[in-house]
């Protein structure tokens, strides 16, 4: 017995795909085989249908929406131990509200390697795109590799207003390697730029009175730090790396000569 559904006629198969519904070009032949055999009205068939458009569509924005945030894993809030971090749950739940991005607000996770912060970044930059915002990962040294190129051609402006259409920048290892003299103006350039209008979320390993470290002027330090803390929500992480100690727990791993 043939259990296949008819296909849709050749009208309705060629208006389907001129109007982009390719969900409901796939699941109406089959929806109308169920529709029929089980009596439904014709809205409960229309409303299923477009239930469905409406599922596949929201499905591949989100795909797409992670593929240009350009994360190198993913990352979730529920897999982020709340319990054995430094994080207060109650300043965890307030970040994985997401409010402040709407709000145009900043974070910045600071602490030692291995206390979270990489991962409470892309988690939440991944509760971000799932929640329908346009985000973009960086570590700071592509960043500003992004900005250097633009500042090559004398496009750098026009870099920075692109990447601020985005919802939320997240720039994470601010600090691990040193910034030249350029490098941390067209950095100061940038935060500039998204001050009270995007929101970015940063992790470093320096507390911010040690960022003259990695940036070779002390006023282009204070400066960023000016507008990176004035709308912020910082949040300081310690303790053991959790790499560490997920290594002391499994026997750790002998080194090699």
């Amino acid at each position: 017995m043939n259990t296949t559904p008819p296909a849709l006629s050749a009208d309705l198969e060629t208006g389907l795909r001129r109007l982009k519904l390719a969900s409901m070009r796939r699941l109406a032949p089959e929806l109308l085989v169920t529709a029929k055999t089980q009596r439904w009205t014709p809205e409960e068939f229309l409303r299923t249908l477009v239930e469905a458009e409406i599922t596949a569509r929201d499905q591949s924005n989100t795909r797409t929406r992670r593929r240009l945030a350009g994360f190198p894993i993913t990352k979730t809030l529920d897999e982020f131990q709340v319990a054995a971090s430094s994080i207060p749950p109650a300043t965890f739940h307030y970040l994985a509200s997401l409010e402040w991005i709407p709000a145009a607000e900043n974070i910045c996770l600071i602490g030692p390697a291995g206390t979270g912060k990489s991962h409470m970044l892309l988690a939440l930059g991944e509760a971000a795109v799932q929640a329908g915002y346009r985000v973009r990962y960086f570590t700071a040294a592509d960043l500003v590799d992004t900005l250097y190129r633009g500042l090559a051609d004398n496009s750098v402006g026009r870099v920075i207003t692109n990447l601020l259409r985005n919802d939320v920048v997240l720039l994470d290892e601010l600090g691990f390697a040193p910034l030249d003299d350029t490098g941390a103006q067209i950095l100061f350039r940038f935060v500039a730029a998204a001050y009270e209008r995007r929101s970015l979320g940063l992790a470093s390993h320096w507390p911010f009175e040690q960022w003259g470290r990695f940036m070779p002027e002390h006023t282009t330090a204070v400066s960023m730090l000016d507008r990176l803390l004035h709308h912020c929500h910082v949040t300081i992480t310690d303790g053991d790396s959790y790499r560490m100690r997920q290594a002391k727990t499994n026997g750790g791993t002998p080194l090699k000569n």
